[in-house]
Order: structure tokens, then sequence, then C-alpha cells
């Protein structure tokens, strides 16, 4: 590997960690959202493959640990993946504990990279002499992903009778498509349809802004305040050892260790499940709060991280939740990548391992140590400075882009049609991994109906 090779990897981890560091400590933002329409910049502006790789890595350890401090601190999840600590945290900061959960968090998160990455690479090699079997199989495993996401989802029923409508609607709008002729009938679109899916409750919660009762029930007369806890301010230990006792150490390694198995669910499920299941086991209140935020800190790296590291790297199709949808950007960004050639095809073994490795290592020293240190006054910047609308406005933009560049100015409204029908399905029950396993099985779904 070349010098100039090295560099570009690590600046690509570098802009990664600073992006998704102020990304993260910013409220009610979702990980999908965030990062598949960022990475899929990435990759269109013909970034290396190897740095695209570092980069990704980077970003989802990065987000992943940052997204849990607004939680702890201002009660405000930071993402969909936060939003399972926030009852635990809300009590741990009324005990007057902040500090302690904020280093709790982080040293759970360093415990779930520094398993995950290794046992994910292991998996992935024993599934790589059969990634050619599990390609061919690929749309039936997508559909029966769906069943399965569906039947262990909030409202199991609406879930499992979606499927079939919605797949038929990503397969309208494409005939619709290929009839008029904005594009080939050799063209599949897909990363637009994606982007519809992630932006589906952000995009009911403006159209519902649209309607004056529902904007005058949201009118505050009052200014909301929120406090930050003066001993987050202050210099902490970074040892590990010493922030976790021992029960906490093995209740988050065992659950890491664990969700690389399961790296085809969910991460918001097993998160919930492991993590809770860890923290029943304490009698104490206190002490109870303190094993599920250190467990699901972990949950959540060894979820995103083997469920992009398995599929990425042994099998070439994105077969779990966090690779079909922040982590699709990787398999399928036409004109640089498609399913037949993507990162899975351009790097080898060595490449992959040293791109994981070093994104990996990079994001954890330098978002441990932020979060140890400046947790507290960067909240505070990004909540005084930093609109929330802004970036919102910032994602809206760029995914409006995307969908022109993909089918000119009908594919923004064929995104709008999909984000208000994703968006009311997922706000009535129906998983964003339903949705997106659904997409990758229209075609297999369509086509099956119309031979039965």
């Amino acid at each position: 590997m070349s010098i100039i090779a090295i560099i570009q990897i690590i600046l690509a981890a570098l802009s990664a960690i600073c992006i998704y560091t102020f990304i993260g400590f910013i409220p009610g933002t979702d990980e999908t959202s965030v990062l598949m329409p960022i990475t899929l910049a990435v990759v269109l502006a013909g970034t290396p493959p190897m740095a695209v790789l570092t980069f990704f890595i980077s970003a989802i350890v990065t987000l992943s640990l940052i997204n849990a401090i607004p939680t702890a601190l201002v009660g405000l999840p930071g993402g969909v993946m936060s939003s399972p600590m926030l009852e635990h945290s809300l009590f741990l900061k009324e005990k007057g504990v902040s500090a302690l959960v904020i280093r709790k968090m982080a040293a759970g998160s360093l415990i779930g990279v520094i398993i995950s990455i290794p046992m994910s690479l292991i998996l992935a090699n024993i599934l790589t002499p059969h990634a050619q079997g599990i390609q061919t199989l690929s749309s039936l495993l997508f559909f029966l992903g769906a069943i399965f996401l569906a039947a262990i989802g909030r409202n199991k029923m609406l879930s499992l009778f979606g499927i079939i409508p919605l797949a038929i609607l990503f397969m309208s709008l494409r005939h619709l498509y290929w009839g008029i002729g904005v594009v080939a009938k050799t063209t599949n679109i897909t990363v637009s349809f994606f982007l519809g899916i992630t932006i589906g409750p952000l995009i009911i919660s403006l159209l519902r802004l649209l309607n004056g009762d529902y904007r005058e029930a949201m009118a505050r007369n009052s200014i909301r305040e929120i406090s930050i806890p003066e001993d987050v301010m202050e210099a902490q230990t970074l040892n590990p050892f010493r922030i976790l006792n021992r029960m906490e150490m093995i209740g988050a390694s065992i659950s890491a260790l664990i969700a690389n198995f399961l790296f085809v669910l969910s991460p918001v499920g097993l998160t919930i499940l492991l993590g809770e299941a860890a923290a029943n086991r304490v009698e104490d209140p206190v002490e109870k709060g303190f094993m599920a935020i250190t467990t699901m800190s972990a949950l959540i790296q060894a979820t995103y991280i083997s469920g992009i590291i398995i599929p990425l790297t042994a099998i070439g199709v994105p077969l779990s939740p966090t690779a079909i949808g922040p982590g699709g950007a990787l398999f399928n960004a036409p004109p640089v990548f498609t399913v037949d050639n993507n990162l899975y095809h351009r790097l080898n073994k060595g490449e992959f391992i040293i791109g994981i490795l070093l994104g990996a290592t990079i994001a954890i020293i330098i978002s441990y140590y932020i979060i140890n240190r400046f947790a507290g006054r960067i909240t505070s910047f990004v909540l005084r400075r930093i609109p929330h609308e802004a970036i919102l406005a910032l994602f809206i933009s760029l995914i409006i882009l995307l969908a022109y560049m993909d089918a000119g100015l009908i594919n923004v409204f064929g995104v709008l049609l999909i984000g208000i029908t994703c968006g009311t399905l997922n706000r009535m029950g129906m998983g964003y991994g339903v949705q997106f396993m659904t997409l990758y099985a229209a075609p297999w779904i369509v086509e099956k109906i119309i031979l039965f």
C-alpha cells in the first residue's frame, strides 16, 4: 500500500469523525438519514474504495457513540439507536450522576468495538465459502427477512400485510419511469427509494405542520430550558477499568459477542432485548441503570459493526438492516457501485481488514477522548449555535438533489410519494428494516405474484 493511499484513508477517517461528531450531538437525528446521504455523496465523488470503507466505519463508530450524549445530558435521544437508553438516562440524571453515565457509555462503546470487529471478521471468514449460494438466494432471503422483522416488530399484522402493497409501489414507480423513458430499462432505481424511506417520518412531520390545528397544538408560549450538569464539564478519568465494574464489563462483553451472531436482526430490537436482559439481572435501581446504558452502548456498536462488516466482506449483498439502510451506498450507488460491482468486489481481504481496523481505531480513540473531556462543552455549543432545522433542511436538500440526479423531476415526486407512504407506515409500526428488505425483494415478490 502506498503512502498516498494511507494518507487518503486517514483523512477519510478524520473527515467522518469531524462531520459525525457535530451531527451526533444534535438531538433528534436518525442514523440512516444522516449516514446514507453523506456516504452516497462520498462514493459518487469518486473517493477511492478503501477510503470509502474507512470513512463509513469511522462514521458509524463515531455516530453510535456521540449520539448517546444528548440522551444522557438533556434527555433527548440523539438518534433512533439511543432511544432505548432514554428512560435509564433520565432516571440517572435525576440521581445527579450524568458525568458517570457518559463515561460508562463511552467505556461500553469501547468494549463493543473491541469485541465486534474481530468477531465479525471471524464470522465473515466462515461465511465466505458460502457467499455464492447466499447471493443466489438473496431475493428470497430479503423476502424472508422482511417477514421475520415484521413478525418481531411493533405492529406485526400491519407489517406483514404491508409487504406486498409496498413492493407493488416500488415496482410501479420503476415501471412508470421505464415506460415514459426517463431511465433505461436496464436501470433499476434503488438509491432514491432508499432515501425516500429514510426521510419518511420527517416528511410526515413536516407535512403535518400544514394542518393549522396541529400547528396550533404544537405552539409553545415559553422557552424550554435545558440544563447541563456542571460535573460533566470537569475532567474525568479515561481508564475504562476504573469506570466500569466487573459485572458491567462482563454484561457488555457477552451482549456484544452475542449480537454478532444475530447481525441479520434489527439493531434497535437487539439493543432493547439484550440490554434489558442484562439490566434485569441487577436489583439496585441505580446499578441497574448503569448496567443498561453500558450494555446498550456496547450493543449499538456491535450491531452496526457486525451488520456492515459481515455482509460487506463475506457476501457482497446487503443482508442486514444496517447494510440495507445506512450502508446501502456501499453496495449499490450507480454508476460507481452496483450490486455486481461494489466494495465486496473491489477490495481484497487484506484491504478490508486494514480499512476496518484503521477506521474503527482512529474513530474510537478520538471519540472516546472527546466524550470524556468535552461532552458538556460541545453539547452546549451545538444546542446554542447550530439550529436543528438547518441540519434537517440540509439533508432534505441533498436527498432531493440525489433523487433528481437518479431520474429527473418526476423522481423527486416519486421519492416524496415513497416518503409519505413509508413514513405513515413507520408511524403505525412498520419498521425501517421491513421496508428496506421489501425494497430489495420487490422484483422477486412482484414476479412471484404474477406467476401465481
